[in-house]
């Protein structure tokens, strides 16, 4: 028997009202599912859904956003059916987020050893005040933070915004979290300080055994870290698969139009492919395929314009949501012109 997944969504359609529009769909019967010990990560564009979806998981979603139907479960537990004081005890403990911008994650006037202390403090066993600050300096250290019991006692603006990051992730994992969100962790940071933050969240996850959802739009930190991987477009799942699938057979134009956007030194016309428009808003998707105002594959048909795909299978655990999956091979023409 096959074990069960530690977290389980489905058909999540999570919902906004517009006084223009009406109910306006942010989210659009998404599904996945994320084992013990794995990363997934969600890719995408900025207003994909991606970090909506995650939200909606953990229980953290904006006033005026809500989730109109699916289903959200955690180790068999439904969460959308928790009270939001039974939420509150399951994050830290079981479920953990590292925010995109730690600056505001932060807050700006306390000292981050007292945030840090404040998160240690909050949940499991009583501590006294010198267990607690032991802690604190145990989390800083294993995070890379020297001269932690200095540091702590700063602001959070007096940090660099690697070391506002660590302290972020020193939080996230003080409670060793089954599963940890992180949501965009390495934006805004240059390319050595973005290494040793990824390093620092696969020593965390090693230690604790704790799976992980990785929101980016970073296609090198996909092939460096991901088990699976779901592509998101307009609110909506376009391509799911393995590592090897996504990289080496793109079956959505989406997923092969971000692929070739990155310059490598093989492609063969010496320059990055960049994918034609903007996405749609997600009040004016249209009755089609959301991507097929952009989508250059050779093969598209009216079917395209007028019925959204389903995500299918197309492959050994390989979905995507495109009526001409089969006719892939084609782009790279498209590519290379």
């Amino acid at each position: 028997m096959s074990t069960p997944p530690l977290l389980q969504v489905k058909d999540l359609v999570v919902a906004t009202r517009d006084e223009k529009h009406g109910l306006v769909r942010l989210v659009d019967g998404v599904s996945f599912s994320v084992q013990e010990g794995e990363v997934l990560c969600l890719v995408g564009e900025s207003g994909s859904g991606k970090s909506i979806t995650m939200s909606a998981v953990l229980g953290l979603l904006p006033a005026g956003v809500e989730v109109l139907s699916g289903s959200i479960e955690y180790r068999g537990r439904d969460l959308l059916a928790l009270s939001n004081r039974e939420l509150r005890a399951l994050r830290g403990d079981e479920l953990a987020m590292v925010f995109q911008d730690p600056m505001t994650a932060l807050n700006p006037v306390k000292r981050v050893g007292h945030q840090l202390a404040r998160a240690v403090q909050l949940r499991g066993k009583r501590r006294s005040a010198d267990e607690i600050d032991h802690r604190v300096q145990e989390l800083l250290h294993s995070v890379g933070v020297t001269d932690s019991a200095e540091r702590g006692k700063s602001y959070p603006h007096q940090w660099s915004g690697g070391m506002r990051q660590r302290a972020v992730i020193a939080m996230a994992i003080a409670h060793n979290p089954r599963l940890l969100v992180a949501d965009e962790p390495t934006t805004a940071l240059d390319v050595t300080i973005q290494s040793q933050i990824m390093a620092l969240l696969t020593e965390a996850r090693a230690k604790s055994g704790a799976a992980m959802v990785l929101i980016t739009h970073d296609l090198g930190l996909v092939a460096q870290t991901a088990d699976q991987i779901c592509i998101m477009y307009s609110g909506r799942i376009v391509e799911q698969g393995t590592v090897w699938d996504i990289f080496d057979q793109p079956k959505h134009p989406y997923t092969a139009g971000l692929l070739a956007s990155l310059l490598t030194a093989d492609r063969s016309s010496g320059r990055a492919y960049a994918i034609p428009g903007s996405p749609p808003m997600p009040a004016r998707r249209g009755s089609g395929c959301a991507f097929a105002a952009r989508c250059e594959l050779p093969a598209k048909s009216l079917e395209c314009a007028s019925a959204v795909p389903t995500l299918r299978d197309v492959g050994t655990d390989h979905f995507a949501a495109c009526h001409h999956a089969e006719a892939m091979s084609a782009f790279e023409t498209v590519v290379n012109s």
